[in-house]
């Protein structure tokens, strides 16, 4: 392609909130001019400013960087706005450092933040901690442009000094702080707020997301593989179009297969809202909130720009990032880059006595699952006990779950879980937010244990494992993405994700609820490598209540 080249089709230009037939000349990478011509002379195309997903994880498409834009792309993705704080909590600031160069390598505009809270909370083992002085490194960089999601509310409003030094040090580099507090609300939303939180995407009511407007947060509205909140909170659109935001916090390869933020505006339009507005969430508003290098569609900026047939259907044709056309029709024109492969594993020998539990009479304390949702409730109830021992319950869907620390060798952590679904075999995965510690939940303990070598070997990933059939899909950098083909680990992951389906699980995404059942700074009750975990108390609690 030539330096300079023109485009015509009908252009929505979001910033002055309208659409006319246009063409547009790009040259050195920018947006040179652009004009208004007759309708007549425009081609059955739309030209809109390219995409933003405003708060994702990288790490959880198993993907380095390089791979997800390879994949993003072709749904119009230009840039997001990524927490690496999965990839932090493994190997710290270097792993952080790590994303920005593999990002680097491609045309694609990665942003990322500084992650505030590595560890999550000091009750699990991580293998890493990123300070104040880390924190403040990073956000000299350009390419680092908040302080990412402060996950301890309740230091924020108990203004715990260590927590206050971080928000300062974000404040120093004039740059926003994001949030996540899950059902905070009323005056402590407003507390949080007034700290210094800019934003918050765990909402998952009308009348949460309210409170939080009202404190003067932005919302993003959340629709990953596991945490599914755009049906609740799109009305918000309507009344508060310039403070909404469109996210996917986390999307497993097989979904990024299939779509990415373009699905969040197609049904943002089928719910009845303008182009324009649809928009707003995943172009304007992100590049505004956090300073963004983004085009817009306007004269002198960076030519960054989708071309669709309509909005109707919103086929992306084409997909361009400073001039550069980065897909065609649903093939990425991204080259495969090499990648380093830094990791931390050290694996431990545990034995099917390790993972047993004696009964003690009483109520079981079991993690209930919620598909689609992040939260887990907690049951009490009568275990199946044989030979003194608590076992799988397959009858009432109570399964054994196990967490083994991925840093040091020591003792697993035993508890139960409802809703997984399984019948036989047991899942397993070194995706397990923050931390990423082994998790597993099985059946049979052997095959619980056999699942945990099986990923032991490979240095992380995830796999299913039965006694007919087994499969793994190694993840080695960092035990939680790989520098594979981003399509052969999507179709490799679907692959596993159904023989799971096919063993009984229910779940619409089971890796992906799977790797939250460890994320203890959600409510209710969840399961770290040191313990049963109620997230309501925020403190270990027992199997078996008193």
């Amino acid at each position: 392609m030539s330096n300079e080249f023109t485009y015509s089709g009908k252009i929505v230009d979001v910033i002055g909130k309208r659409i006319f037939p246009g063409e547009i000349t790009v040259s050195s990478g920018k947006i040179k001019s652009i004009k208004e011509i007759h309708e007549d002379n425009v081609p059955a195309q739309y030209i809109l400013p390219g995409l933003v997903d405003a708060h994702v994880h990288i790490e959880s498409s198993m993907l380095i960087p390089s791979e997800f834009a390879r994949l993003a792309v072709t749904h119009g993705t230009v840039s997001t706005v990524s927490d690496p704080h999965e990839i932090g909590n493994v190997l710290g600031r270097k792993g952080v450092n790590f994303m920005i160069r593999n990002g680097e390598q491609v045309p694609f505009k990665f942003y990322f933040g500084a992650p505030s809270c590595v560890p999550a909370t000091p009750f699990e083992t991580s293998g890493a901690e990123i300070n104040v002085n880390d924190i403040d490194e990073l956000l000299k960089k350009d390419q680092v442009k908040y302080l990412a999601e402060m996950m301890n509310y309740p230091g924020v409003l108990n203004d715990d000094p260590q927590i206050r030094d971080k928000i300062q040090t974000a404040e120093k580099y004039g740059k926003p702080v994001d949030g996540h507090a899950p059902g905070l609300r009323g005056k402590d939303a407003r507390a949080y707020a007034e700290a210094g939180i800019s934003t918050d995407h765990e909402c998952y009511t009308m009348e949460e997301a309210q409170d939080k407007l009202n404190a003067g947060m932005y919302i993003q509205i959340r629709e990953g593989s596991a945490a599914k909140n755009f049906e609740a909170l799109i009305p918000l659109l309507k009344d508060y179009p310039d403070k909404i935001m469109f996210c996917s916090d986390d999307k497993h390869p097989d979904e990024l297969l299939t779509g990415h933020i373009n699905q969040l505006v197609k049904r943002a339009l089928d719910y009845g809202y303008d182009l324009i507005t649809a928009l707003l969430p995943c172009t304007v508003n992100p590049g505004k909130h956090y300073k963004l290098h983004n085009g817009l569609l306007q004269k002198d900026d960076p030519a960054d720009f989708i071309i669709i047939d309509d909005p109707e259907n919103f086929n992306i044709l084409k997909t361009f990032i400073d001039g550069q056309k980065v897909a065609e029709n649903g093939e990425s024109c991204i080259s495969k880059v090499d990648s380093e492969i830094p990791n931390k594993f050290v694996a431990s020998d545990i034995m099917v006595e390790d993972i047993q539990v004696e009964a003690s009479g009483g109520k079981l304390q079991v993690i209930d699952v919620k598909d689609g949702q992040l939260v887990t409730h907690k049951l009490l109830v009568d275990p199946l006990v044989k030979d003194r021992k608590i076992i799988s319950d397959t009858e009432n869907d109570i399964l054994k779950i196990v967490v083994v620390n991925r840093y040091n060798k020591s003792k697993p952590s035993v508890g139960f879980i409802h809703n997984i679904g399984l019948k036989k075999g047991a899942i397993v995965s070194t995706v397990a937010h923050d931390s990423h510690n082994i998790i597993a939940v099985g059946v049979e303990d052997q095959m619980i244990i056999k699942a945990i070598e099986g990923i032991s070997e490979r240095k992380g990933g995830i796999g299913f494992i039965s006694e007919d059939e087994s499969a793994f899909l190694a993840l080695p950098v960092a035990g939680i993405m790989t520098n594979q083909d981003a399509a052969a680990v999507s179709r490799e992951y679907k692959r596993i994700d159904a023989m799971v389906k096919n063993s009984g699980s229910k779940l619409s995404a089971p890796f992906m609820s799977l790797s939250f059942m460890a994320l203890l700074v959600i409510p209710s009750l969840k399961i770290s490598d040191l313990g049963l975990f109620d997230g309501d108390t925020f403190s270990f609690t027992p199997l078996i209540p008193d």
